[in-house]
């Protein structure tokens, strides 16, 4: 008789084990053996993915097989005369994530089918992190040949851009001829921004794991190196340079914003795929610097702002919501509490205004340039911080952001951008990073466990490359350092 109770009981246990259901704080959990999942990030899963796949459709209806689309107008834009298919191969990565399989095959046949024998100068940094990028994670997933060849014959095509006497790569190369241009094509003068000089580690790396090749790495770092060799007195680059005479000209200014951002995001995210020590020595260098000039404790936020180059004198006490990206970085190379003192001032920001402007002079609380296009940096962040150090308040924040998007952006048709912050006036324009960034992180931000964040690391545009399908051990032979 003492048995049967006993088994009895042991079957009460496991029955209750699988299907019980409790409130928590007001949120559904679901347990599932020893795993529960928040019912609510659930939903919240859910209801990013079904947004994101009725964007994309409404992209297909009114702007396919061009880059951008525009959902007030229901009509669409191309960034050169001929389009690039920008869009779709920003999109592949976040809809392979989603799990929209069927989609995501629909753009491997469309990039398969890209022809990039095109006589256009195209933006050397713009088309390494979209296309290129996302050329790269699309083999990354399918480890289709002729998807890599795409992704090699695209490479081999803007490789020229960085045939100059410093190494650094001119503002445009034409896909077809190989010749160089500035910033309004072939002849122009040859002054490109930091970002746009050294941003080519992460994919050019991996384009050398894949091919065996080492000259596109080469390449890459020669312009990471060159711009880090041209630092001043200090320790600081500035903020333009000439690709041809490597003297640094305009302002001498130096900062985190557009134009600079992703130097320094590339040199921990491609050492962490890639392990070179002389990128990593040129990390921690750079890091110290940006601490030591850049951060400014102004009433009781942290900011990182804009500073002479020489000297370290704060010039100017503004930020843009690209500087948003750097808490991530911050945080995934262990400087933690450096990293949440700045999210919390960028939340800060945010809860202003319900998003971020582009550009905030904070010593008088105004916004130089209102427009902002979804941009993705903020999530971002709150994303990484949630994951590593599993507070819920970053979490509640990507809550935030989601809510707050949802209320001033969803349009009858998808997504648009706003033209003014503090009106929450629409601009007819949805960037190619909504698809391959903001609504990536958003869906990953509710993910519970099915989306491996330790194992995963994003190029500036988001697309995926999971770390453990890169051997160290190779890289040294493939990427040559």
């Amino acid at each position: 008789m003492m048995k049967i109770i006993f088994t009895l009981l042991v079957l009460i246990v496991m029955v209750s084990c699988r299907t019980d259901k409790k409130r928590d704080g007001g949120t559904e959990k679901i347990t599932e053996g020893v795993q529960e999942k928040d019912s609510l990030l659930l939903a919240l899963q859910d209801e990013v993915k079904a947004e994101t796949l009725r964007a994309w459709n409404d992209y297909k209806k009114y702007a396919w097989g061009h880059d951008v689309l525009l959902p007030l107008s229901k009509n669409h834009f191309d960034w050169y005369k001929e389009s690039l298919g920008i869009s779709p191969i920003d999109a592949y990565s976040t809809l392979k994530v989603m799990g929209l399989h069927a989609e995501a095959k629909e753009i491997e046949d469309y990039a398969l089918a890209m022809d990039w024998d095109k006589d256009l100068y195209v933006q050397t940094f713009e088309v390494n992190i979209r296309i290129l990028g996302g050329l790269l994670s699309m083999y990354h997933y399918t480890k289709h040949d002729a998807i890599l060849d795409k992704a090699r014959d695209f490479g081999d095509r803007i490789l020229p851009a960085f045939q100059t006497p410093t190494g650094i790569p001119t503002h445009s190369v034409n896909l077809k001829t190989g010749k160089q241009g500035g910033n309004h094509g072939e002849g122009d003068g040859y002054v490109v921004n930091v970002a746009q000089a050294a941003t080519y580690l992460f994919e050019f790396g991996i384009l050398s794991y894949y091919t065996k090749d080492a000259k596109y790495y080469r390449a890459a770092k020669k312009a990471t190196k060159a711009i880090f060799e041209r630092k001043s007195e200090i320790g600081l680059p500035g903020e333009l340079i000439n690709v041809y005479t490597g003297k640094w000209e305009g302002t001498r200014w130096h900062h985190l914003q557009a134009g600079v951002d992703a130097y320094y995001e590339y040199m921990y995210k491609s050492w962490m795929i890639f392990p070179d020590p002389e990128i990593k020595a040129i990390w921690d260098y750079s890091k110290s610097k940006i601490d030591q000039y850049l951060l400014d404790v102004y009433k009781g936020h942290h900011f990182y702002t804009i500073v002479d180059m020489d000297t370290g004198a704060v010039l100017k006490r503004s930020v843009s919501l690209y500087d948003a990206f750097f808490p991530a970085v911050q945080a995934i190379a262990g400087d933690i509490e450096a990293a949440e003192k700045n999210q919390k001032t960028w939340n800060w920001i945010w809860n202003k205004f319900e998003m971020l402007p582009t550009r905030y002079k904070y010593d008088e609380d105004i916004v130089e340039y209102a427009n902002m296009e979804i941009n993705p940096e903020i999530i971002e962040s709150a994303y990484y911080l949630h994951q590593i150090t599993n507070k819920d308040l970053y979490l509640d924040m990507v809550k935030k952001y989601w809510f707050d998007i949802k209320k001033h952006c969803k349009n009858d048709v998808a997504f648009n951008s706003i033209k003014d912050v503090r009106t929450k006036e629409k601009k007819d324009y949805l960037a190619t990073f909504f698809f391959a960034e903001t609504m990536k992180y958003l869906y990953i931000a509710f993910s519970q466990g099915d989306f491996d964040f330790n194992d995963h690391v994003f190029n500036t545009e988001a697309h995926t490359f999971k770390k453990s399908d890169f051997d160290p051990a190779k890289a040294k032979v493939y990427l040559g350092y």
